[in-house]
């Protein structure tokens, strides 16, 4: 497994290098922002360890580019920062996972084992029910023969509720499938379901999702 660490702490670097050897990772470390994104793009990754405070380029907007250009690495951020504007940026931007300094390396060491295994286990078949179908390879969404486009989060929400068809979700479970973790009293979830509705209603005179008071969402081909 080969993993990038951008940090910029020297000493912290040496000793998550030694660690993750010891248990089998390759490790590459870029100590700013931009040496981070240079090696981004020209090698490939299993897993890139973020940290937010680096020269050049900061971690969010390292983040930014990333996804920008397509890099679907699994992220996972670490910070010492603690705001929670902070962390919602971070899953905003596409990190899949946080974890803030001070942190023991048994905690490491399991975060980023449950990011590779979900990167490992998406499925990458197409998921269908009634009249949608969502392709993973194109990352679309096609009604017929009319298609959209959707982003990363986009996505992994339909994809989710798909999979759970008919199946009441709330948001906490929405947001742990797609960002890895609870949003608590965040509204992200609603806002990117706003915006995958406004996706799919032209695409069909159904409505699909249906918003469920007080607790989440549903897929259900009902009016």
């Amino acid at each position: 497994m080969k993993v990038l660490l951008i940090e910029d702490e020297e000493k912290l670097c040496e000793l998550m290098r030694k660690g993750l050897e010891e248990e089998g990772y390759e490790v590459d470390i870029a100590s700013d922002g931009k040496t981070g994104l240079d090696l981004l793009s020209t090698k490939t990754y299993d897993i890139v360890l973020l940290d937010l405070m680096i020269p050049e380029i900061d971690g969010l907007e390292v983040l930014r580019l990333m996804r920008k250009k397509g890099i679907e690495t699994p992220v996972l951020i670490i910070t010492a920062k603690t705001s929670k504007e902070d962390v919602v940026k971070g899953l905003d931007l596409g990190s899949d996972d946080y974890l803030t300094k001070p942190f023991s390396f048994e905690e490491l060491l399991a975060r980023m084992r449950a990011l590779l295994r979900r990167s490992k286990m998406r499925d990458s078949r197409i998921v269908e029910y009634k009249e949608l179908k969502l392709d993973p390879y194109a990352r679309k969404l096609i009604v017929q023969s009319k298609e959209v486009e959707l982003t990363e989060k986009e996505f992994m929400i339909l994809e989710y509720m798909l999979k759970n068809k008919e199946k009441p979700l709330t948001r906490d479970e929405i947001a742990t499938y797609v960002w890895g973790v609870k949003m608590g009293s965040t509204n992200i979830v609603d806002v990117y379901v706003n915006f995958l509705r406004k996706k799919m209603d032209p695409l069909t005179k159904k409505r699909y999702i249906h918003t469920i008071r007080g607790l989440g969402y549903v897929l259900k081909d009902e009016d």
